[in-house]
């Protein structure tokens, strides 16, 4: 018979797990996330910077101009939102709040998901709407926007419900 260490020792972790380990884990585990995450951020941003020094950028219109200044403060919302577990985490480090720290930080991770979705769709249509017209950037924005949707909010709120 196999020793199994507390904690389960493997991807799902048995019931053995005490709450500071759980606590632990997950701590971890949306820290490595967000990592990824931060990633995304960080490319939409420098790609956003890099608009503003173009030629192209003085004959961008209103509607252009809107959605490049609207992009670039989703990014930066993203960007803090999706930063603040980390603050947290060093601020209440040693100070117990563990617990509290993984369950307000994956909040914060969904809130900087939808900036970041956000975020990503305002470059697509910014980038379209150049490239291909209004109507098209449009048209392949909204087909961006659900995907974003469908595989970052509505499908993991589909794997929550148990199967029957």
């Amino acid at each position: 018979m196999s020793h199994i260490p507390p904690g389960g020792g493997g991807r799902f972790p048995l019931s053995r797990e005490t709450p500071a380990e759980r606590a632990d884990r997950n701590l971890v585990e949306l820290l490595q996330e967000l990592r990824v995450v931060q990633t995304g951020v960080q490319i939409v941003f420098a790609f956003l910077l890099g608009v503003a020094f173009t030629s192209q950028f003085p004959h961008l219109d209103t509607f252009e101009r809107t959605t490049y200044v609207v992009t670039l403060l989703l990014t930066v919302v993203s960007s803090a939102v999706l930063a603040t577990p980390v603050a947290l985490h060093r601020g209440l480090f040693h100070r117990g709040a563990k617990v509290r720290i993984v369950a307000l930080s994956a909040r914060l991770a969904e809130i900087g998901l939808v900036f970041l979705a956000l975020a990503l769709n305002g470059a697509v249509l910014l980038l379209m709407d150049v490239v291909l017209g209004r109507i098209a950037a449009v048209t392949v924005t909204t087909a961006t926007f659900a995907m974003f949707t469908g595989l970052w909010f509505v499908l993991p709120r589909a794997l929550r419900r148990p199967t029957p």
